[in-house]
């Protein structure tokens, strides 16, 4: 009983007469019947309201939490199609050691919705820390880092992001860093492919001892075109390490989503360490001298084994974002003119 309930209740109507309860004699009856109690005991009957409320309150999310696990527990028994990818489906611990020389398999990455372990995004993952806002950049790497305008610090209204704007391939090594929600690794005799989630995009990663392209771009009878993917060639460093080296990347691309450029000459490094039967780390790393006075680390990803071996279609449909932009994105404006920034 509230407060204010017991105030009213306490005045009495003066034309009628109150009657003693025989139940307690410290309690007095008004003229509705109810009884009006001395302080200590009003009191008590206030708290013992308060504690029955309570106690039904308690009850009450008792029940309902009750329901949603008998609708979990119904959703979980459920048939499951084999076509269809369940994130709550998770591969439970490590599942034991990890197999020798063998990352085949369809694994789950960050944003699957499958507890992935978070990664880090070294350098690239973004402009918002000390030691982003001082890369080791040469006057060129600068100038070309200037010109970007990532979608994180100037929203959609105001980005230049090429994948923002137009759904542009991100190109390596942002598409194994930026979206990479799942991803198959195949191995075959001469070569082991990689094939990505987002995008619907493959990746081919040479085994057969071939070296890299001596020159990519340019002119010439020798001369390699860029591209988005870069020329891989890949090695086992021992029974859980398996290393990639690419080159000949598309220059127009980002490196990472803040905005980080590379060359056609850079050289980036995969490390895929298989820790487990069910994890899987990968670490990135970049040396390009002609726009880094040093190697920039990228990234460190982790991925987990799905149980049923299928994941979503997931891709970004260039009409889709266009609609976006006309409608929502470009009519609020880039924020960053609003602050002089």
């Amino acid at each position: 009983m509230g407060a204010a309930a017991a105030v009213a209740v306490v005045a009495p109507a003066p034309a009628q007469p109150l009657r003693t309860s025989s139940r307690n004699r410290n309690a007095t009856i008004g003229p509705d019947g109810y009884g009006f109690c001395k302080p200590a005991i009003r009191a008590s009957i206030t708290m013992r309201h308060s504690y029955t409320g309570a106690i039904a309150s308690l009850a009450g999310v008792l029940v309902l939490t009750a329901l949603a696990a008998a609708q979990n527990n119904a959703q979980n028994n459920a048939p499951r199609s084999p076509w269809k990818y369940y994130p709550a489906d998770r591969a439970i611990g490590d599942g034991g050691p990890a197999p020798k020389r063998d990352l085949t398999g369809t694994w789950a990455g960050p944003s699957s919705g499958a507890n992935v372990p978070g990664g880090f995004a070294g350098r690239g993952g973004g402009r918002g820390n000390a030691e982003n806002r001082t890369p080791p950049f040469t006057p060129l790497g600068q100038q070309m880092f200037a010109r970007n305008k990532p979608i994180g610090e100037y929203s959609p209204g105001g980005t230049n992001d090429p994948h923002a704007r137009f759904c542009d391939p991100f190109g390596f090594p942002q598409n194994m860093l930026n979206e990479n929600r799942g991803m198959t690794i195949a191995t075959m005799p001469n070569r082991t492919l990689i094939l990505l989630q987002y995008m619907n995009i493959w990746r081919e990663v040479w085994t057969d001892g071939r070296s890299l392209p001596a020159q990519v771009g340019g002119r010439g009878p020798n001369a390699h075109d860029p591209k988005y993917n870069g020329y891989s060639i890949g090695h086992w460093e021992d029974d859980y390490t398996f290393v990639v080296d690419t080159t000949g990347l598309a220059p127009e691309t980002w490196a990472t989503r803040s905005g980080y450029p590379h060359s056609v000459d850079a050289h980036v490094q995969e490390r895929f360490h298989r820790d487990s039967k069910n994890d899987l780390t990968l670490t990135l790393t970049m040396d390009d001298p002609k726009l880094y006075t040093r190697q920039l680390p990228l990234g460190e990803v982790h991925f987990r084994w799905i149980p049923n071996q299928v994941f979503d279609d997931f891709t970004c449909i260039p009409s889709e974002v266009q609609t976006y932009l006309k409608e929502m994105g470009d009519p609020a404006g880039d924020p960053t003119k609003l602050t002089g920034r």
